[in-house]
C-alpha cells in the first residue's frame, strides 16, 4: 500500500538468463540447447538494472541495430544473430536508487524488499525481448523454451502467490501445444493473463487461434500485449522507420498496440469470449481515446470490412476490456484526458521497474502528485481496474 492506495504493477520485468532458464528446461530441451548457441549475446549489464553482477547470456534472434543518428546520411542496417540490440549503451537510468541485484533473474526476496520499498502490492512479470523474438525459431524450440519460462516463474512466484504474478507465453505458431499447456497449467497461481505471440505475419484474428481464446475465456485469463521494436516479429513499419533508434521505439509501441487492439476488436474475439479483455503495456496511453474514436468511424464509413459489433470499439475501453498501462512520461494532463474522454475503467499503473526508463523507488509517489486525479479514479488507475482486469 501507498498512502492508503492498493498498487499493481502491471508492466515490471524479468529477464531470466540463459543459464536461469536451462535449470527449469525439460531433458529433451536440455539436449538441444546448443542450438540456442548461435544467438547467444553475452552480457554484462550496468549496476541497477536488477542483474547479476557477473556475465550472463541471453539470445537475440535477428536484431536491427537502427544505428543511424538523426540527421546523417542513411547506413545499411547490420542485422545479425547474436548483435547487439540498439538500446546497448544508449539508454540512461533515470532511477534514483539501484534495485537489489538480480530481480530480473533468481531474486525474488529481493524483488519483494524492492516493492516494499515503493509500496507497490502486486509485480505482474514480463518477460523481455527473447520471448517475443522466439517466434521465428523453430516451433520446438520455441516451446521448449517457453515451457521452461512457465517452470521458472512458477518457481519464482512460489513464495509470494499474492504478490507475483506472471503470465503464460502463447506460442500462436503451435496453437495444439498452446492449447496443452494452457489446460495444463491454466490454474496455477502465479498466473494471471497470457501474453500471445504471433510469428509474423499471423494476425491475432486468424481462425486457427480460435482454440486457444476458448480455453482463455474458459479459464477467465485476460489478454496482455507487450511492444518490442528491434527484434521479430517486427512492428508495424519497421521498414520504413529510417533507421533511428529513439523514432522506432517511439513510433513502435503504439503502432503494435494500435493494431493488435483493433483486430482483437474488429475481428469480434471481444463478441465471441465475453471473459476476455486486453491490456495494452509499455505502449503510452494518450493514443487510446484517439485511436478508438477514430475507429468508431471507420468501422462504420469502410461498409463490409468488419463484421457487425456488440459496441462501438471506444465502449469496449469505456468497459474495462480494451486497457493500457500509463507512461509516467506521457505525464498529468494527458492521463486526465483520457479518463475524461473514455472513463475511470481503461487505465492501469505500471512502471516498466526495473529497466532504466523507470523512476525507482519514486514511481508510485510521481502518480500520487497528480492532484487533477480525483480520488475515486486515482484508486481505480492504481489498483482496482488491474485486480478487475487480472486473473
Amino acid at each position: 500500500m501507498r498512502n492508503g492506495y492498493r498498487v499493481v504493477d502491471v508492466d515490471s520485468h524479468v529477464t531470466p538468463s540463459m543459464e536461469v532458464l536451462n535449470k527449469f528446461a525439460g531433458e529433451e530441451m536440455k539436449s538441444r540447447w546448443n542450438e540456442f548457441s548461435p544467438y547467444f549475446r553475452t552480457m554484462n549489464s550496468p549496476l541497477g538494472r536488477g542483474h547479476p553482477e557477473s556475465p550472463w547470456t541471453t539470445i537475440k534472434i535477428n536484431p536491427i541495430p537502427y544505428d543511424r543518428i538523426a540527421g546523417q546520411p542513411a547506413v545499411a542496417e547490420k542485422v545479425k544473430a547474436g548483435g547487439s540490440g540498439p538500446l546497448e549503451g544508449r539508454v540512461q537510468n533515470i532511477a534514483e536508487d539501484l534495485p537489489t541485484t538480480g530481480t530480473q533473474h533468481e531474486n525474488s526476496e529481493g524483488r519483494i524488499s524492492d516493492m516494499d520499498t515503493e509500496g507497490v502490492d502486486v509485480n505482474v512479470l514480463i518477460p523481455g525481448t527473447w520471448a517475443s523474438a522466439s517466434s521465428s525459431l523453430d516451433s520446438s524450440l520455441t516451446t521448449g523454451l517457453y515451457g521452461a519460462y512457465h517452470s521458472y516463474m512458477k518457481e519464482f512466484c512460489s513464495n509470494h502467490p499474492n504478490r507475483l504474478k506472471g503470465l503464460m507465453l502463447a506460442a500462436c505458431g503451435d496453437v495444439d501445444w498452446t492449447v496443452k499447456e494452457l489446460k495444463s497449467r491454466g490454474e496455477e497461481e502465479w498466473m494471471s493473463c497470457v501474453w500471445p505471440i504471433l510469428p509474423e505475419g499471423l494476425p491475432v484474428d486468424d481462425p486457427s487461434l480460435e482454440p486457444i481464446w476458448e480455453v482463455m475465456n474458459d479459464l477467465e485469463l485476460p489478454m496482455i500485449y507487450h511492444s518490442f521494436f528491434y527484434e521479430p516479429p517486427y512492428f508495424p513499419g519497421y521498414r520504413d522507420i529510417w533507421g533511428n533508434a529513439a523514432i522506432a521505439r517511439c513510433a513502435a509501441h503504439p503502432w503494435g498496440a494500435q493494431r493488435i487492439v483493433s483486430y482483437v476488436i474488429c475481428g469480434g474475439i471481444l463478441d465471441r469470449y465475453p471473459n476476455l479483455k486486453i491490456c495494452c503495456c509499455e505502449s503510452g496511453h494518450g493514443w487510446l481515446p484517439y485511436w478508438l474514436f477514430r475507429l468508431d468511424s471507420q468501422v462504420e464509413y469502410v461498409k463490409g470490412a468488419v463484421p457487425k459489433l456488440k459496441c462501438l470499439p471506444s465502449d469496449y475501453a469505456r468497459q474495462g476490456r480494451v486497457l493500457c498501462n500509463i507512461e509516467a512520461s506521457e505525464g498529468e494532463m494527458m492521463t486526465k484526458a483520457v479518463i475524461d474522454l473514455l472513463g475511470e475503467n481503461c487505465l492501469v499503473y505500471g512502471s516498466d521497474f526495473p529497466h532504466p526508463e523507470c523512476d525507482w523507488p519514486k514511481s508510485v509517489d510521481n502518480v500520487l502528485g497528480w492532484k487533477s486525479i480525483n480520488e475515486t479514479a486515482m484508486k481505480r488507475l492504481l489498483g482496482d481496474n488491474a485486480d478487475s482486469y487480472l486473473r
